[in-house]
């Protein structure tokens, strides 16, 4: 076989790559983000793909920091000049993380960072290569959400079970029994024993049928998913209703409710799951406030979200009360509501209502001064939620 390295018209013939060759692949990887920074960490070279991903023409970034492409939160915590370091000191950088296009869309990459050496040894710069990993993280995500999930409901049945069968068959079995008590015993007792079983009844019933409005209320969270209808709403318009249905139990103690929301304030919400937040919350603050006390709702917005406030100046609670609030355990709940007045189940079905909602609450308290309960909702249509499920790592073969 003739060697190439023989034949002059071969050697002739052969194809050195230029910088065009490899630049116009380097173009035709729209799928893909690679672009260079010098050694100031300036953006000097800009692929078609990191056009496509991030939505900055050429001349747009160039010249521009590196710290372009970052959160606010990595550029907080510096990420950009530690993925530099650890380039230069392990000959590359890789990571998973969130990033920001033009348009300030967040989109979850898969990145590597490496030196740029010259033909001397020198430092030119750095080759930053990114990946689009959104939709294969969303899918991770919703895989997690569905599995929680699916672990949820086994869990919440066993614990549906467990109220039915003790915490609320328990107490039915002591109404029925002072009843049938009352009806073969009723002609030869007393007008003021009588009365007072009538009222261990009548209590003990209502007590029972709030347990069971709060069930179902629960389980509609965990099983009626198909109920969940969430849009743009106006927040003062809920906030009125609640007061409404609540300004009398407020008036027996003199307890004064107002609002100091704009209204202009929309969220995007399911009504009646709003409703039912807002209730719990408002009636809890009632039952803890004394008389001639004062509740009010608050509003503010921050980025995508609205923050409500609902403030009380009541008895507080502890550090503690306020550690276990949102995690009562369900086995328990008939005791837990009597001993916080009913704070247990509702505060438990208010956090389940604001997840479905894409939501959170916290509380902040002082004993003897008042406690503070605060909410967020999306003042949007949500798109997907970062964080949202574990840390995901990614292989570099992605």
């Amino acid at each position: 076989m003739e060697n190439i390295q023989d034949n002059p018209k071969i050697l002739k013939n052969k194809y050195v790559p230029t910088t065009e060759f490899y630049s116009q692949i380097i173009d035709s990887l729209l799928e893909y983000s690679i672009f260079t920074i010098d050694n100031e960490f300036r953006i000097n070279s800009w692929s078609s793909g990191s056009t496509k991903i991030f939505g900055y023409e050429t001349e747009e970034v160039i010249g521009k920091p590196f710290g372009l492409i970052f959160t606010d939160e990595d550029l907080k915590n510096n990420v950009p000049k530690d993925e530099i370091e650890t380039a230069l000191k392990e000959g590359r950088a890789t990571d998973n993380r969130w990033h920001i296009t033009k348009d300030k869309t967040l989109f979850y990459a898969y990145g590597l960072v490496f030196p740029l050496i010259g033909l001397e040894g020198e430092l030119l710069g750095y080759v930053k290569i990114l990946r689009d990993l959104t939709e294969r993280k969303q899918s991770e995500d919703a895989i997690k959400k569905y599995i929680r999930e699916l672990e949820e409901l086994n869990t919440h049945k066993e614990s549906v079970m467990a109220i039915l069968s003790h915490d609320l068959r328990s107490p039915l079995s002591a109404i029925i029994g002072t009843a049938k008590y009352l009806k073969e015993n009723f002609q030869q007792m007393k007008p003021a024993v009588v009365s007072e079983m009538l009222e261990l009844l009548y209590k003990s019933s209502t007590d029972e049928l709030e347990m069971l409005d709060y069930l179902v209320e629960w389980a509609r969270i965990k099983y009626a998913s198909d109920v969940f209808s969430p849009k743009k709403i106006k927040l003062t318009e809920y906030i009125n209703k609640v007061f409404e249905s609540l300004n009398e139990t407020a008036s027996l103690n003199t307890i004064n409710l107002h609002h100091e929301v704009e209204e202009d304030f929309e969220v995007f919400a399911d009504g009646k799951m709003l409703i039912s937040i807002i209730q719990n919350i408002v009636s809890n603050a009632i039952k803890h406030t004394g008389k001639g006390g004062e509740i009010t709702i608050s509003a503010k917005t921050k980025d995508d979200r609205i923050i409500i406030q609902v403030k009380d100046n009541g008895v507080g609670m502890s550090q503690e009360i306020m550690e276990k609030l949102f995690t009562p355990q369900i086995k328990t709940l008939s005791q837990t509501r009597k001993k916080n007045k009913g704070a247990g189940i509702g505060l438990l079905l208010v956090k389940g209502f604001l997840e479905k909602n894409d939501g959170e609450i916290w509380v902040e308290s002082i004993e003897g001064e008042g406690s503070s309960f605060y909410f967020t909702l999306p003042l949007e249509k949500p798109t997907h939620k970062i964080g949202s499920s574990d840390e995901i790592m990614f292989d570099e073969s992605a």
